[in-house]
């Protein structure tokens, strides 16, 4: 070797040569042989292959998308249901967004099918409608009259159980009592409790004593309800009312599809019930009006009803099997029943006051 050549080797030895394999210090090969333990990696220090950067700048936009999409439906679901076609969502079949406001238009044309004793919603725009309690939207709470923002929210709760309580209780609509709806009323408030003690007990009510206008109840010897569902839709509003109570207003419409309660055969027939109820609440402050903690007062409720018996009054919907009791409805006055665009007509409508039986006659059900 020349003296050039040993001088190189002797610098190189000493700078190293890039690209050189370097053996690993004793410390190193301890961390190693560590990992390689825990990790359970066949032995060989030369194994390790450091891990390259990824570009994710395609991630990142596409969550960036979905993150402002979500928080458009979560801002305004009304207006991206009509983005997808009006209030039919766009999709055949798919369950409807909670309502928030009152919609534009009447729900569309479904396709005229029979309900059955299986699918007892089928052509009807209720078969996308949530199921009992969760069709009646409660909207966000915060401070009105005399109450903050959680008491507030317990009134819009409370609200809404005694809807539930007085439509949806599978006992009530069975013509029992409605023991959980009444606790929830005032007991100090006495037009209301002469109207409970005189409609839940009298055998002819009157149009003004008629527990309908309150209560959902069927005759159990006449119909009873197929299978266990309610479809519901509709909403609460608030805004302070008199002597800064918090005035509630719920406005929702119950379909309860029934059958012939001696008819248990495949074929039996199968009736939708419509009832669409606006009824209007004071949560009341205690140092102003005399109440009880935990109830409110009636301030009006009114009713519309189609395929629920327009001859007189018996307490009880009269669902027209068979036949059609609907003769006796004013065939001026049609209504889409599941048209909730519109307020209810207290012109026809029945209300708190006795005026109109509520009967009208359904452009489809």
């Amino acid at each position: 070797m020349s003296d050039e050549e040993w001088e190189r080797f002797l610098r190189e030895s000493v700078k190293g040569v890039a690209g050189a394999p370097v053996e690993p210090s004793a410390r190193a090969r301890e961390v190693e042989r560590r990992l390689r333990e825990r990790s359970g990696q066949p032995e060989g220090w030369r194994s390790y292959s450091p891990a390259r950067p990824r570009r994710r700048t395609g991630w990142y936009v596409t969550g960036l998308v979905a993150a402002v999409v979500l928080l458009v439906v979560g801002l305004f679901p009304q207006e991206v249901v009509g983005w997808f076609g009006g209030d039919d969502g766009g999709q055949e079949g798919a369950p409807l967004a909670a309502e928030s406001k009152r919609p534009r238009e009447a729900p569309g044309a479904e396709p005229h099918l029979r309900p059955t004793l299986a699918e007892p919603f089928r052509g009807s725009p209720a078969a996308r409608w949530a199921d009992g309690a969760a069709g009646i939207t409660v909207p966000p709470a915060k401070a009105t009259g005399w109450m903050d923002a959680g008491e507030v929210e317990r009134a819009l709760r409370q609200s809404r159980d005694f809807l539930v309580a007085a439509g949806l209780d599978s006992r009530v609509l069975r013509g029992e009592r409605p023991t959980k709806a009444i606790a929830l009323l005032n007991p100090h408030q006495k037009d209301v409790q002469e109207y409970l003690r005189t409609s839940l007990s009298s055998t002819a009510p009157t149009a003004k004593t008629n527990p309908l206008l309150l209560f959902s109840r069927f005759r159990p010897e006449q119909a009873r309800l197929v299978g266990d569902v309610v479809k519901t839709r509709g909403r609460l509003t608030y805004r302070e009312g008199k002597r800064g109570a918090v005035q509630v207003t719920a406005d929702v419409t119950f379909v309860y599809p029934v059958t012939p309660a001696g008819d248990g055969g495949r074929n039996a027939e199968v009736v939708r019930t419509i009832v669409r109820r606006e009824v209007v609440m004071n949560w009341d402050d205690p140092a102003k009006v005399i109440t009880e903690p935990g109830t409110m007062s009636l301030v009006s409720y009114a009713l519309d009803m189609t395929n629920g018996g327009c001859s007189d009054p018996t307490g009880y919907f009269v669902p027209p099997f068979g036949t059609s009791d609907e003769q006796s409805a004013d065939e001026a006055h049609q209504v889409d029943p599941y048209d909730r665009s519109k307020p209810i007509d207290t012109s026809n409508g029945a209300t708190s006051d006795g005026k109109g039986k509520g009967c009208s006659t359904a452009t489809r059900s």
